[in-house]
């Protein structure tokens, strides 16, 4: 797809990035056998290639504003527009050598998303989209799943860890989940579980307590494969109160029953 100006200086920009978090993560592989171990290398690989996109994006549109997950926010000369960056989600798969992380970029304006970009380096996957024309992979139209039946059905979250708090409800959605669906995966990168449902790899995937830098490119990315968005929680916009539930179209309110069922 002929994207617009602003769509490839988001794609060029994931790729410059890639390339430079491609050679760090070949030697994350040989950290992970030293004593040592790779934390602190993998958090300098993170806010690097935060600074790559940082720079390039706002020299590209130097008045656009710029959130990104490592640093403090920048407020633009143009209030209207903001880039939205995770330079690095998957950080935990990345420290560990496994190789399923990307780069996600927004372009925000007037509170909405208007384009997004999830580049996955390692496997040469760009997913993109800008608003009303269509979500795409690499050369490729992206269109949701059309599984209708949930037991047929495979679904992705991100399983809490350490001391969250939503781990008592994430375990007992999977209880009422699991029974009804062919199968959920956690692979630990959220950009990449919503870049999955758009490509119809997923049926639908959900999670709570999630950050704006990780979905907002991939929310519209699924949207304009043809699926579904909601809140878990009454109320609540997914973008920036930070509950999700995405699905293709003929699954969505029964998927979405099952995991609004406990209530919170």
């Amino acid at each position: 797809m002929a994207g617009s100006a602003n769509l490839n200086v988001m794609m060029k920009t994931a790729r410059r990035a890639g390339r430079a978090l491609l050679k760090d993560f070949g030697e994350v592989e040989q950290l992970q056998v030293s004593s040592k171990g790779p934390g602190d290398f993998v958090s300098r690989a993170d806010r690097t290639a935060e600074q790559t996109i940082r720079e390039a994006l706002l020299e590209a549109r130097p008045t656009y504003g710029f959130l990104g997950e490592e640093g403090a926010e920048i407020e633009g000369e143009d209030p209207t527009r903001r880039w939205i960056v995770d330079p690095l989600d998957g950080t935990t798969n990345f420290l560990h050598g496994l190789p399923h992380w990307a780069i996600s970029i927004a372009l925000e304006h007037k509170g909405a998303i208007v384009a997004g970009v999830i580049y996955d380096p390692v496997k040469d996957e760009m997913f993109y989209a800008e608003k009303g024309s269509g979500a795409w992979l690499n050369e490729s139209r992206l269109r949701v799943s059309g599984r209708n039946r949930m037991i047929e059905s495979i679904f992705a979250t991100g399983v809490p860890f350490a001391a969250k708090n939503t781990l008592p409800a994430t375990l007992q959605d999977l209880a009422r989940l699991m029974p009804e669906c062919a199968g959920v995966r956690r692979f630990g990168a959220a950009a990449l579980d919503l870049a999955y449902v758009a490509a119809g790899r997923y049926e639908g995937y959900w999670e709570r307590e999630v950050h704006i830098w990780d979905i907002a490119a991939g929310l519209l990315i699924v949207t304009e494969a043809g699926g579904l968005i909601g809140p878990i929680r009454e109320g609540h916009d997914p973008l920036t109160d930070g509950d999700v539930i995405v699905a293709n179209g003929e699954i969505f309110e029964r998927f979405a029953k099952v995991i609004r069922a406990r209530g919170v």
